[in-house]
């Protein structure tokens, strides 16, 4: 029986054997460095990212909630005035010209009523938008997901062996070349960001989510890995990987940090840049790439993939 509920669990998703790489990049951002060998074990994974429609049957049968959709508390918000701490979740907005890149502020609004059913705020909706990514789900969000299926979120080192698809060292999911023969192999942002934009491939001329799927898969299969949306994995983020050792440490997990009253929400990894990242400010959808967000943030560019882990090995 209890192989019968795993493997019904598994279906529909990709396995991919255990081994070692490279993990890390020591030619981008600090944060990447060093580079160091891992081991993960044999595990599965989505072959895209959970997408609205999964999603909404997810909330039609358990009744869930988003962070998004609930007033957040006073005592988690020590500085907000009462008045605005309304629902809601940030919504990338495109300035009409060149702007200093050093502050996000500036192509980002906290849009009240905005959540995974509004994407872009009240007015917004799903409509065609099934097969898009969920979006705007926060860490609490995509955990509770990942449980009710019987799944997991995955490890950084996962996340980042499964999107290198076989090829350990590589910039990107497809090799070290950006654009080979000329073909843009993601969901990400051309021209200049945040307010030219150059659409590609099932997109229109406003920039967002596409159909997972759009692009063409990595070598183990799996869409997505670059660019559409941010992933969250339950790695906590510090500001570097750990220095290297003898050894290649098996499924490496990071912990949570020490808890501070500056930090009331520590920050998790997130993978694979989005439909936001650009060559001129983000330069993140490398599978080394990684950043740190607080675990209550929901945005318009990031959603989540699962995973299921075999059994211990003996």
């Amino acid at each position: 029986m209890a192989t019968a509920i795993r493997d019904n669990i598994r279906r529909g998703m990709v396995r991919i054997s255990g081994g070692s790489f490279a993990m890390g990049s020591e030619d981008f951002f600090p944060e990447e460095r060093p580079v160091h060998r891992v081991r993960v074990d044999q595990f599965w994974i989505d072959p895209h990212p959970v997408t609205n429609a999964a999603f909404r049957r997810f909330v039609k049968q358990t009744g869930y909630v988003t962070v998004a959709e609930r007033s957040p508390a006073a005592e988690d918000y020590p500085d907000t005035e009462p008045e605005n701490l309304i629902p809601g979740a940030l919504v990338f907005q495109p300035t009409r010209g060149p702007v200093s890149l050093d502050d996000w502020r500036r192509w980002w609004r906290y849009v009240p009523g905005a959540c995974w059913r509004h994407p872009r705020g009240p007015g917004s909706t799903l409509d065609g938008l099934d097969r898009h990514p969920v979006t705007q789900v926060a860490f609490e969000d995509a955990a509770a997901y990942a449980a009710w299926v019987g799944k997991q979120l995955p490890t950084e080192a996962e996340w980042e062996y499964a999107a290198r698809g076989g090829l350990d060292g590589a910039i990107y999911a497809w090799g070290d070349e950006f654009e080979p023969t000329g073909r843009r192999m993601a969901n990400i942002w051309v021209g200049a960001f945040p307010w030219q934009f150059h659409p590609g491939r099932g997109q229109t001329g406003r920039p967002g989510t596409t159909t997972v799927g759009t692009y063409s898969p990595n070598g183990y299969g799996l869409h997505d890995m670059t660019g559409n949306v941010w992933e969250w994995t339950v790695d906590f983020f510090r500001p570097e990987h750990p220095t290297p050792t003898c050894c290649a440490p098996r499924n490496p997990q990071v912990a949570a940090p020490e808890p501070t009253a500056a930090q009331r929400f520590p920050r998790r990894v997130i993978k694979g840049g989005s439909y936001l990242c650009a060559a001129d400010y983000c330069l993140r959808y490398r599978p080394a790439a990684r950043q740190g967000q607080t675990e209550d943030t929901a945005t318009c560019h990031i959603g989540f993939r699962c995973v299921v882990r075999d059994a211990p090995e003996a």
